[in-house]
Parts: C-alpha cells; sequence; structure tokens
C-alpha cells in the first residue's frame, strides 16, 4: 500500500459529510471522475451535500455532466485525492474520485491525465466494441509484472473470446514504447488461467504516433495471434490502421566514405598515440578516424586535421601531441577494470560504449563465425526512436549480416530497440543498399534476414525479455548472449539462447 495512503475506519454520516466538503473546499479545481463517465468540474455553486441515514449524498451539476451519489465510505484519502465509495441508484457500487486538477507537480499531473484517459478509453470501447463487456480496465502501476501506469491495460471479453487492449494518449516518447508493456500485459492475461481464448492484443494511440509501433508490430507473429492498431483524435474519433506496413521506415543508410591512409605529421601523431596498448583506433563510415580509451573517444581524425579533447575539440599539433598523449593515460588509469575510485565519473561513463569496445576485441568469445572486420557502429540512423544501446552490425564466415545490440544495464525494452535496427538493416538489404553504398567491401553478402544477437551481462536481461520474444515472427534468428559480471575486465560468454528459450 501506499505509505501516503491511510487506511479508513467507518465513519457516520456526519463525519462523512465533514470530510468530502472539508476536500473540496481546499481544493482550487477538483473533478469528480468516475469509471465510465467523463470527468466532471465541481464548480463552486454548482454542487451540493446533504447528509442521509447511511452516508451522504454529493450532487454535482452544471455543463460537465449531473451526477447524483450516495458516498457510504472513505477507500483512501491522499493530500489532494479523495477515493469514496459511492453507491448508483439501479446500479453496483463504484469508486468515484475527487481530484484537485489544479495541483501542480510532474507525478500528480501524470496520475490525473491516466484516471483521466483511463476513463475516455473506456467510453471509446463501449462505443466502438458493443458486442464485448469491458471486464477489466486499469492505469495502476503494476511494478511486479512491469506494467507502467503510462498505459491504460485492459480486457474485452464476448463469450469464450477475448483481446487484451492497451492504450495511450502522452504525447511524448511512453507512446513509442507501448507495444513493450502491450505484449506483456498480453501474455500475463493469457497465463493466469481464465476461461477464456485470447484472439490477441489491440493498440490504441494518437493518430500522430503510431509509426513506431506499426512498423514493429508488422514483424510480429501473426500466425499464433492477432496484432490490431488503432489510431484517435481529440474527439475520440477512432480508426484501425494497418499494422503490417513496412514500407516507410525513418531509416538513413548513407554512402560509406574511404578513410585514406595519413600523411604528414599527423601520420606520426597517430603511430604514437595508437602505440599505447589502451587506445583503439575505429574507422567510422563518415571518413573519420575514431580513437577510443574503453569506448570514450578522446580524439578524431579527419583527412587533414585531427582533433582532441573531451567536452571540447582542440586542434592537435606537435607542441599539443604531449596533452593528448596525457589524455589518453589518463583515461585508461581512470576507466579501468582496477579503477581505485568505481564513482568517477570517467568510470561510469557510457557503459555501453565500454561494452562495445571489449565485445570489438573479443568478438570471437560472442561469436567465432563473425568476422572481425569489418565492423560498423549506428548504420543506418534510427531516426525518430529513443535508443539506448549500441548497435554494431556485422557480417559472418557465411556473408550474412549479423546485428548486436549492445546493453549494459536491464531494459525491458532492449528486444524491440533490437528489432527497430534489425528492420532498417534488412531494409536496406532488401534493396541491395548495403553493398552498393560501399560496405562491406569485397564481401559477397547473404540476401537471408541479418542475425540479430542481443548482448548484456548475464544477470541485466529484463525479467520481461523471454516474454517479448516469444511474439517475434519466426523470420528474426534473434540470440540472447549473457555475458560474465566481470565484463570490463574479461569478456567472457556465461550463456547464450536461442529465442525466447527458457534458461536452464
Amino acid at each position: 500500500m501506499n505509505p501516503a495512503t491511510k487506511r479508513q475506519p467507518a465513519h457516520s454520516p456526519a463525519q462523512l459529510l465533514g470530510i468530502v466538503k472539508g476536500f473540496l473546499d481546499a481544493c482550487r479545481t477538483p473533478i469528480a471522475v468516475e469509471p465510465g463517465l467523463q470527468p466532471v468540474r465541481i464548480e463552486p455553486g454548482s454542487y451540493a451535500l446533504e447528509e442521509h441515514r447511511s452516508g451522504c449524498v454529493l450532487h454535482v451539476w452544471g455543463e460537465g455532466g449531473n451526477i447524483v451519489r450516495r458516498i457510504t465510505s472513505i477507500r483512501s484519502e491522499l493530500s489532494k485525492r479523495l477515493d469514496v465509495r459511492v453507491r448508483r441508484f439501479g446500479a453496483s457500487d463504484t469508486t468515484l474520485s475527487l481530484i484537485d486538477r489544479a495541483t501542480k507537480g510532474e507525478s500528480f499531473d501524470r496520475q490525473a491525465d491516466s484516471i483521466e484517459f483511463r476513463e475516455s478509453f473506456r467510453r471509446v470501447l463501449q462505443r466502438e466494441f458493443r458486442d464485448w463487456e469491458i471486464a477489466r480496465l486499469s492505469c495502476a502501476a503494476d511494478l511486479e509484472h512491469s506494467l507502467s501506469p503510462a498505459y491504460t491495460r485492459g480486457v474485452l471479453t464476448r463469450g469464450q473470446e477475448a483481446w487484451a487492449v492497451i492504450g495511450c494518449a502522452d504525447e511524448r516518447n511512453t507512446c513509442d514504447q507501448i507495444l513493450t508493456s502491450g505484449l506483456i500485459w498480453l501474455d500475463r492475461e493469457r497465463s493466469r488461467g481464465h476461461k477464456h481464448v485470447y484472439r490477441g492484443l489491440k493498440v490504441f494511440l494518437p493518430y500522430s504516433r503510431l509509426k513506431t509501433t506499426a512498423n514493429r508490430m508488422a514483424f510480429l507473429n501473426r500466425s499464433v495471434l492477432e496484432f490490431d492498431l488503432h489510431g484517435f483524435d481529440e474527439q475520440g474519433g477512432l480508426c484501425q490502421v494497418d499494422a503490417g506496413d513496412y514500407g516507410n521506415l525513418s531509416t538513413e543508410l548513407r554512402p560509406r566514405v574511404e578513410i585514406p591512409p595519413p600523411a604528414g605529421p599527423m601520420a606520426e601523431w597517430l603511430r604514437r598515440i595508437t602505440a599505447d596498448p589502451n587506445v583503439e583506433s575505429i574507422s567510422r563510415p563518415d571518413g573519420v578516424r575514431s580513437l577510443r580509451v574503453r569506448g570514450v573517444e578522446f580524439a578524431v581524425a579527419g583527412q587533414s586535421v585531427m582533433t582532441y579533447g573531451l567536452e571540447t575539440q582542440t586542434p592537435l599539433s606537435e607542441q599539443r601531441l604531449p596533452e593528448a598523449l596525457a589524455l589518453a593515460r589518463e583515461l585508461a588509469r581512470f576507466r579501468s577494470p582496477d579503477a581505485v575510485d568505481p564513482r568517477n565519473p570517467l568510470y561510469r561513463k557510457y557503459p555501453e560504449s565500454w561494452l562495445e569496445s571489449q565485445v570489438r576485441r573479443g568478438l570471437a568469445k560472442i561469436d567465432s563465425r563473425i568476422h572481425n572486420d569489418p565492423i560498423y557502429s549506428h548504420v543506418p540512423a534510427v531516426a525518430g526512436v529513443e535508443r539506448g544501446v549500441i548497435d554494431l552490425v556485422a557480417c559472418d564466415s557465411s556473408g550474412r549480416l549479423v546485428i548486436l545490440e549492445l546493453k549494459a544495464s536491464e531494459d525491458m525494452h532492449l528486444p524491440l530497440q533490437g528489432l527497430d535496427y534489425w528492420m532498417r538493416v534488412k531494409w536496406h538489404l532488401d534493396r541491395n543498399e548495403i553493398a552498393s553504398r560501399g560496405y562491406f567491401p569485397g564481401i559477397e553478402l547473404s540476401g537471408l534476414p541479418p542475425r540479430l544477437l542481443l548482448v548484456s551481462p548475464a544477470f541485466d536481461f529484463h525479467p520481461t525479455t523471454e516474454t517479448i520474444l516469444k511474439y517475434f515472427s519466426p523470420e528474426i534468428a534473434v540470440e540472447r548472449v549473457g555475458v560474465g559480471a566481470d565484463w570490463r575486465r574479461e569478456l567472457r560468454v556465461a550463456y547464450r539462447k536461442a529465442g525466447a528459450g527458457r534458461l536452464a
């Protein structure tokens, strides 16, 4: 139970009236929210409270609606929210929430928005799916099952049939992550052992936020279940969209630029800097050479100029070369598995980049079939999708492309982030753009869909990863690769598992 929530004892009718009146008097902009109804604003002079023999009666009227409810008990009391048990004429008891909508604060705003969307979502479902019953509908957090209050989720039933449903009105990035929660919700409801047979999952989003989810849905396993996507507008209008549309991706694959061999003084500077065994020289597709220490870039070399620095770049010269060398040594000292202070920002910064550095050095341990060179990072670009991973694309001995998605900490969205990159690489591969734009020169690439490897510390795969992978299309050859907890010191594979297979 929320520590701020107080369990309420039984109250007399006079006490109930006093609590409700005191709460409303303290609110600046109170609203009444009840399941299935439009939230009603409670204006001064547009409501009445009267004592009743078994509680108190609240009557609210005005442009927002007209409701009469007999309050029988207090369910929970927070500083700016009061939940009461009410009795409706000719209907079952329910909960009425009184909320001060004028309260400011990100957490409260999200909670109030979620409750209001839940009720507007309920009305849409009742209107559009009249032959179906809304068995459940909730926007409460369920941390045990990794379900966020950002999404309203529910179940539609008709006889023995059922649909899992999930919706979101948030215009921020939570919309793009709804499918993760939707698949978790679907799987949870299917596994609860109810008498219903689930047809699949229906996802509801604003029209402007459909694209990412539509692209992802195109690669779910439709031979097992149905996956429907619906868009709605501000007036509640609803339209089903094609969730299998894979022809309009936000992706860009720029031609690879050949990096010329260094000349003049820059050749000597590169030789001296890369003589340090901790320094990596990475050829970027844009024609720039990146110099890094355990994933942190500290210098770059273009065709005619070389710069160094962490926050700001300074042109390198013979006089400044000792500073660049010292910077590399400082990074190696702080960014070391034996670092004296693991809390130092240089140690903690960019863990995915450090993992990338280890994977590049130990690629054969991840998969002995993958060629060490060439290997590209963040190619192609993924536009419009929030990403917290490092993505690499390589090819194996058969010429088949291999995508490695790297995450150094637990992330429930990793499977779908991997899918985002996989579908874009496949899109360019199908159009013969990978080879024609200069990638993997001299290698005959296979036309088979890319393989997808999700690489993370063994105990940092989110518990829902198997659940999400269960619904991937069989077309996606996906594998989880768990590396040892001491991966900063030495990369060891603790386990590898294909698809959604459970670990022993």
